[in-house]
C-alpha cells in the first residue's frame, strides 16, 4: 500500500513512519491532479502525434470548450509538459507541442488509457452488481 495511506481524513494525521511521507503525498497528489485529469489525458495523447494549433487540438480532442482547453494547456505549459510557440504571422499562429517531460508522460498515460479500454466492461459489471446490492 502507498505511504500516503497513513494520512487520515478530516485534517487528522497519524504519526508518520517516514519523516517525508506527508510532503511526498502532497507532491504526488498535486502531480496526479494535473496528469490524471480527463482533458489532460486527451490533450497529451493528441499532442503525442506532434505539434498542433489550438483549433486543430480542439477538434482532435472533441467535446472540450475553448475555455477548458485554454485552462488545460496553460496548466500543462506551467508544469513543463507543453510548449507554446507563437509565430509572428498575420493572424498570429500558435503551436502547442509536448516537451521531453510531456513525451515521458505519454508512457503512463498510454498505459492507463489501454487499461481503461481493456477493463471497461469489467468495471461496468462491478458497478451494476454493486448498484443491485445497494439499491
Amino acid at each position: 500500500m502507498s505511504d500516503c495511506a497513513d494520512e487520515a481524513q478530516g485534517g487528522t494525521f497519524l504519526i508518520p513512519r517516514h519523516p517525508h511521507r506527508t510532503e511526498d503525498c502532497r507532491a504526488i497528489s498535486e502531480i496526479l491532479q494535473r496528469v490524471g485529469d480527463k482533458w489532460t489525458v486527451l490533450v497529451v495523447g493528441k499532442l503525442g502525434d506532434g505539434p498542433l494549433r489550438f483549433n486543430e487540438l480542439r477538434s482532435a480532442v472533441g467535446g472540450i470548450s475553448q475555455k477548458m482547453l485554454t485552462t488545460t494547456l496553460r496548466g500543462l505549459e506551467r508544469d513543463g509538459f507543453v510548449t507554446r510557440t507563437v509565430f509572428p504571422t498575420i493572424p498570429p499562429r500558435v503551436d502547442y507541442e509536448l516537451t521531453d517531460l510531456g513525451y515521458e508522460l505519454l508512457v503512463p498515460v498510454g498505459a492507463l488509457g489501454e487499461w481503461a479500454r481493456k477493463n471497461t466492461e469489467r468495471v461496468k459489471a462491478a458497478r451494476e452488481r454493486f448498484d443491485e446490492i445497494h439499491a
